[in-house]
């Protein structure tokens, strides 16, 4: 934790720094996690250890995001494949495979960022276990 808070507090610019802490504060109330700070500015909030059938294995964080200077980065693990229901309510955003970009807080309903989390969460401790941070 106390990388986070120096991490935090330089974010740039100011607008994305007030979203990252309001992100902060909404991963730790949704996880009930504390921040950890990983490679490439990533806060994640609990961690899961994967083993693949090819053997390779490693940990990684279980939610969390990356306040990016384009846009903000959310992160639920392993994907949104089965999530469209909820991503339909969800408001402005575009995705990757694992990632959702959104340019702004104020384009989402935060209320269904939460419900996805949570479906994210609940989906990984399926396949993996998770452990707080």
């Amino acid at each position: 934790m106390s990388d986070v808070i120096p991490f935090l507090a330089g974010v740039t610019p100011e607008r994305r720094h007030r979203e990252a802490a309001e992100l902060d504060a909404f991963f730790q109330r949704v996880t009930g996690w504390q921040p950890v700070l990983w490679r490439g500015g990533m806060l994640g909030y609990g961690t899961y250890d994967y083993t693949y059938a090819t053997g390779r294995s490693g940990s990684f964080l279980a939610t969390g995001f990356a306040p990016r200077k384009a846009r903000l980065s959310i992160y639920v693990m392993p994907g949104y494949a089965d999530f469209d229901s909820i991503l339909s309510r969800l408001g402005k955003h575009s995705k990757g495979k694992s990632c959702l970009y959104l340019n702004k807080l104020a384009d989402v309903d935060m209320d269904v960022l939460e419900e996805l989390i949570r479906a994210g969460l609940a989906d990984l401790a399926a396949r993996w276990p998770l452990h707080p941070t």
